[in-house]
């Protein structure tokens, strides 16, 4: 029997949004990442989006009652998972190619699909196992795996996706207790601690050695940003703030075999940064990966939307 499916152009708006905002995040954490170490980025991000949060989304969505929650261990495996994948796929964004990064993060839906077996149980049929793989095998064409050709800078924003999967299958596991103001609160609220206490121990640059770049991204001293950074610490804080709340909307409204694919506006975006800011132009294998991530990536998002109960959103990176 067929089912009328409800289309918000508001919701679909929304979606398309969320994606923007955060293909600009990504475009200037890259930017700064030559001159700036991430937790100082993250740092400025979460008070910018905290601001936001507290002034804006927090009063719209009922009041700071909202923050009360009756799952305070979920939210702190939510906090570590997300923590991680910020960790591993900004990292990996800054030393590689933007649109390389991008492509390898959306496995995250997949990663979903494989983790909500062993996690929540789930059964998954044929089609999305048969997604799953195809997904995987568009991962590996991108990362070349070979004697010659292999980027082992390619396994960060992997396990990137795979903590943002980590976080989207505990935000399912929530079973929609709490507001997505609250979902986003803790998270950002986490970037704020812990990268106050990475500067506190590690911002005079005593534990970079210059021997990896990965390291040294993270651990590099922090400096007072040039004046004509800060509006890029200042964007990246208000992107991130939007961005969540747009994609909280997007998937509020409509279904979400109806809005992912408008969330994948960020591929083609994720090139045209590269393209016109670092002069990065994707290569065959990344077009060829990135085609059967994006489309696997498609089957298992329109397979979820066929089952009778609610999924989470496939998004493969946000702040919570």
């Amino acid at each position: 029997m067929s089912q009328e499916i409800k289309v918000s152009v508001l919701g679909l708006l929304a979606a398309a949004g969320s994606a923007i905002s955060f293909s600009v995040i990504d475009v200037i954490f890259k930017f700064l990442s030559g001159d700036y170490p991430l937790y100082q980025v993250v740092m400025v991000r979460s008070v910018v989006a905290l601001l936001v949060l507290a002034a804006v989304i927090i009063p719209l969505e009922g009041g700071f009652n909202i923050l009360r929650t009756r799952q305070p261990k979920l939210h702190l495996m939510r906090c570590c998972a997300v923590l991680f994948a910020n960790i591993c796929f900004f990292t990996g964004l800054a030393i590689m190619p933007i649109a390389e990064a991008v492509a390898i993060a959306f496995a995250t839906p997949l990663i979903v699909t494989a983790l909500s077996v062993v996690v929540l149980k789930e059964r998954v049929g044929p089609w999305r196992w048969g997604a799953v793989a195809v997904g995987f095998l568009g991962i590996l064409i991108i990362m070349r795996p070979g004697p010659g050709s292999f980027q082992a800078a390619a396994i960060l924003p992997f396990l990137g996706a795979c903590g943002y999967a980590t976080l989207h299958v505990l935000t399912r596991r929530a079973g929609g207790a709490d507001k997505a103001a609250t979902l986003s609160f803790y998270p950002t609220f986490g970037f704020l601690v812990v990268s106050a206490l990475v500067g506190l121990f590690t911002g005079d640059g005593r534990f970079a050695t210059g021997d990896n770049a990965a390291v040294d991204y993270i651990l590099r001293a922090w400096v007072w940003p040039a004046p004509q950074d800060w509006w890029l610490f200042i964007g990246v804080g208000l992107a991130g703030s939007v961005g969540g709340y747009l994609v909280s909307q997007a998937y509020r409204l409509n279904e979400a075999g109806l809005a992912a694919p408008f969330e994948y506006i960020a591929m083609p975006m994720a090139v045209l940064w590269g393209v016109l800011v670092f002069d990065e132009w994707p290569d065959l294998p990344v077009w060829a990966g990135s085609a059967l991530i994006i489309g696997a990536g498609l089957v298992s998002v329109w397979r979820e939307t066929r089952r009778s109960r609610p999924v989470a959103r496939p998004r493969p990176r946000s702040a919570g």
